[in-house]
């Protein structure tokens, strides 16, 4: 299949809605752009080198909940929270009281993107 017309999927109609139904990826693919092929050889090489990192990280779960947490902090200062990182790892108990509600936005943020990763 040439991957310069491939189409994602197509709607449906449905009684009173519309739906998308993908089309497979798991074949053959080919392209005529010599720079697809470039960035696509990047791409792989530099999936090695995660590939060759993360078998350096002694705990990946930890490694990947440090860097959600990292992420919690940062989104929910948009919505003007002031919990840092270290706060973020604290148990609640550990958390004074008139900061609790930032802790538990970032808390909440940081449960939900787990819940993401695993389901």
């Amino acid at each position: 299949m040439e991957i310069e017309t491939y189409k994602s999927g197509r709607l449906e109609k449905g009684v009173n809605y519309s739906y998308f139904v993908p089309e497979l990826v798991n074949r053959q693919w080919e392209w005529k752009d010599p720079q697809l092929g470039t960035l696509l050889e990047k791409a792989s090489i530099s999936l090695g080198e995660l590939n060759s990192f993360a078998r350096l990280v002694p705990n990946i779960d930890l490694f990947i909940q440090l860097h959600v947490t990292k992420e919690a902090v940062i989104s929910s200062r948009i919505e003007g929270t002031q919990t840092n990182i270290d706060e973020a790892l604290m148990p609640e108990e550990e958390i004074s009281p008139e900061r609790r509600n930032d802790w538990l936005e970032v808390r909440n943020y940081s449960e939900a993107m787990k819940k993401a990763i695993i389901e």
